[in-house]
Parts: structure tokens; C-alpha cells; sequence
């Protein structure tokens, strides 16, 4: 079974099961709103899945690559800009 997909299903079944009483509220570049949006959609989850989802798996990345997690994401954000 592939990395990504064990990933997914851990991931999925961490959301399913953990309680959500947190609230969290921020504003963002209607850009990635639309983004996000066209993810949900496409995914057939929610906006509300689609950002918990993506939040956690960025955590876990941060946890498991420290601070080469913001070098590699700053690098590729780098490119993104200068294309």
C-alpha cells in the first residue's frame, strides 16, 4: 500500500473519530478560498474537511521534518512566485 494512501486513511480515520470543540476562524486570500472551494467540491467533502484535512496533514509534517518542513515549503512557494 502506498505512503499516501496509508496517510489518507490515517488521517481520515484521526478526523472521524476526534472531537471537534475548538473553534477556529482566520480570513484568507479569496484566491485560495476558491482553491479550497474546487478541492472540497471535487473531493465531495466539505470546505470545513478539505482545510482540517490539510491543516493536519502540514502538522504532521512539521512534527515529523522540523524546520526543513518551512525550508522545503518556502522554497516551493518561491518557485510557484517566480513562474
Amino acid at each position: 500500500m502506498s505512503t499516501e494512501l496509508l496517510a489518507e486513511q490515517r488521517v481520515s480515520h484521526t478526523i472521524a473519530s476526534m472531537k471537534k470543540d475548538a473553534p477556529l476562524a482566520f480570513r484568507i486570500p479569496a484566491d485560495l478560498k476558491k482553491k479550497l472551494q474546487r478541492l472540497s467540491k471535487q473531493e465531495s467533502r466539505s470546505l470545513s474537511q478539505i482545510c482540517e484535512l490539510l491543516l493536519r496533514i502540514g502538522v504532521e509534517e512539521y512534527d515529523r521534518d522540523g524546520q526543513r518542513y518551512w525550508q522545503k515549503v518556502l522554497a516551493h512557494s518561491r518557485e510557484d512566485d517566480e513562474a
